[in-house]
C-alpha cells in the first residue's frame, strides 16, 4: 500500500524540500496533488478528494512519521458527514 506514492516522494524529496520549504505535500499514485501549509490542510484535501482511498501526506523538511487511523482504514468511521446541519 502506498508504494507508488512513497517512491514518488523519495524521488522528489530534495526538489520538493527546496520548492516547498515547511510545507506538507499530498501525493496520490504517481502525482503530486499539492503542497499545503499544515498537515491538517493536506489531510482535509486528501479526504475531500479521495474519501477512503489511501493517499500520502509528508512534510518536505521533516523526518517521516506515519499516521495510521484504523477506523478509517477499516471503514468504521466516515471521513465526511452524511448530512449537513
Amino acid at each position: 500500500m502506498l508504494e507508488a506514492e512513497l517512491n514518488l516522494f523519495n524521488q522528489h524529496k530534495s526538489d520538493w524540500a527546496a520548492r516547498f520549504p515547511g510545507k506538507f505535500v499530498l501525493v496520490k499514485q504517481n502525482e503530486l496533488i499539492g503542497a499545503y501549509d499544515s498537515l491538517e490542510a493536506a489531510l482535509v484535501e486528501g479526504v475531500r478528494r479521495f474519501k477512503l482511498q489511501p493517499f500520502l501526506v509528508r512534510a518536505t523538511d521533516q523526518p517521516a512519521a506515519e499516521i495510521h487511523i484504523p477506523a478509517l482504514t477499516l471503514g468504521l468511521l466516515r471521513a465526511h458527514p452524511t448530512h449537513s446541519i
